[in-house]
This record gives C-alpha cells, structure tokens and sequence, in this order.
C-alpha cells in the first residue's frame, strides 16, 4: 500500500482535564508547545478546541485566532483543523470561528447521543456552518457518529452543500453512539468508496481504549489516523500519556507495521485537496 497515512492530533479537546491527566495542554500556550510535539512526531493535521481561563471549553475566536497563529508559526506547512462542536458553544457561536479561514474544520452533519446527553446537530444549523465554511474557503471534516451521518454527506454533496469530495471520520467508542467493531468499520470504509470513489480519502477516530485499535485498522485498510488526549489519556490501562506526541508516535509505529508511511505535510496537503501553506 504506498498512500501515505495523515495522522491527525486532537490535542486538547473539551473534556480532559489536568486532573486527568496533566499532559492535557489547556492554555494556548501549552497547546502550541504540545502541538509543536507532535508534528515532530509526524502529525499532519492539528484538531483544535480553545479553553476559557476557568479551564472550560468555548469558542471564542479571539483565542482560536491566538491558537491558529501559534500554530502555524510553529509547526511550518501543518493543516489547522478547527472545531465546531457543540460542547463549546451553542447555535451559531460554534461557528464564530471560521472567517479565520483556517484550513479545514470538523463538521458534524447529524444529531446522535453522546454517554449523557444528545449532541444536537439541528439540519438549519449543520446547512449554515457548511454555507460558512464554503464562503470562507474552509474545508469540512465530516464528523461521522452513525452511518445516516455518512449518507447525509453525500446528499449536501448532491445539493453543492459540501462542494468537494467530502473526507468522511468515523468516529467510533462513544458509549451510546457507534461502538468500535470491525464489521461496522469495514462497511463504512465499502460505503465512503461507494459513495465518493475508491480513492476518497477518510479517517477513523477510537475514543478511549479503542485508540490504538482504530489505528490499526485505518493503517491496514488505507485511510488516516486520529490520535491525541481529546480521546484519550492513556497509553494503556495503568500508564497515562506523557504527552500528545506520545500518541501521535504510537499512530506512526501502527503505520509502518502496515508497510505504508506516515505523510509528510506538503503530501498531507495534496491528499485533502489544500493549497500548500
């Protein structure tokens, strides 16, 4: 297999505390060195959450202006990946941060339940975010909690809603929503190349325990890999990760015992359709 594998790091997300874990970085400060870390690591694409001073998650673009900038400065060519998810904000304030015009941007195209509530993804909203993030040049991750999420992209394809070729994340282990299994993981993979074309890209995310198995099965059949303390703190059960570069190395040993390599940020770039930085 010689497509190169991408390997995304979500680096702080909006659950992990330090009393987790505290690798987790919470200021942008230590999201840039963090981020910095696991790009030398080998991480192409840094997914980002931004955290009040009280430590809770929001999505104020002024520090997500502050956290793109840092990270560009510091991780020359690497892919921002904003997030529009809706643990840190409502309504349209989850997408107050996209005229940055960072260069991608998770959305999430459909409702599901997460281990104690319901992530709420109302159709009127999911068409505005697209809308914005076509205006500002801003390429969709789709967030794929469930297969119906899968087919409503292809629909906002069909209708020009989503304007190229969507890259399709499973994201698999939320208790309450997709659970990791393989046939299932197998079926999204023969649907997102039905759908799309054998050569769309995609990428898998396992929450928790189910990381490292996650990235074994997207290094096996062709797609990219998520990784980072946003999911999950650990290394194993007893050991905590040091860091997210921690992760993000365990993601690239993953990719070489399937014979391929992990992507450079300029290969990253050509494979998801981006200008190069």
């Amino acid at each position: 297999m010689t497509t190169p594998a991408i390997i995304c790091v979500a680096i702080t997300g909006s659950l992990p505390t330090k009393p987790d874990n505290p690798a987790v970085p919470i200021s942008i400060e230590e999201q840039i060195a963090s981020t910095r870390g696991a790009f030398d690591a080998g991480a192409t694409i840094a997914h980002c959450h931004v955290r009040d001073d009280d430590g809770q998650p929001t999505s104020d673009p002024a520090r997500f202006a502050r956290l793109k900038e840092g990270i560009e400065a510091a991780c020359p060519g690497m892919i921002v990946q904003l997030s529009t998810g809706g643990r840190s904000g409502a309504g349209q304030a989850r997408g107050g941060m996209l005229p940055l015009a960072p260069d991608m941007a998770s959305l999430s195209v459909g409702s599901n339940n997460f281990p104690t509530r319901v992530y709420e993804n109302p159709p009127d909203l999911v068409a505005w975010l697209a809308s914005e993030m076509r205006s500002h040049k801003v390429k969709p991750e789709i967030e794929a909690f469930d297969l119906s999420h899968v087919l409503q992209a292809k629909l906002m394809h069909d209708r020009g809603e989503i304007e190229e070729t969507p890259y399709v994340q499973f994201v698999m282990g939320v208790e309450n929503a997709m659970p990791a299994d393989r046939r299932v993981f197998e079926f999204y993979v023969e649907t997102v190349r039905r759908l799309f074309g054998p050569d769309a890209p995609w990428c898998a995310a396992g929450i928790g325990r189910h990381q490292a198995e996650l990235n074994e099965w997207s290094a096996e059949l062709g797609g990219h890999l998520r990784t980072g303390l946003e999911d999950n703190i650990r290394l194993d059960r007893d050991t905590l990760a040091p860091s997210n570069a921690a992760l993000v190395a365990r993601a690239a040993e993953a990719v070489t015992r399937h014979g391929r390599r992990v992507a450079t940020p300029g290969e990253a770039r050509a494979l998801l359709g981006l200008a190069h930085a």
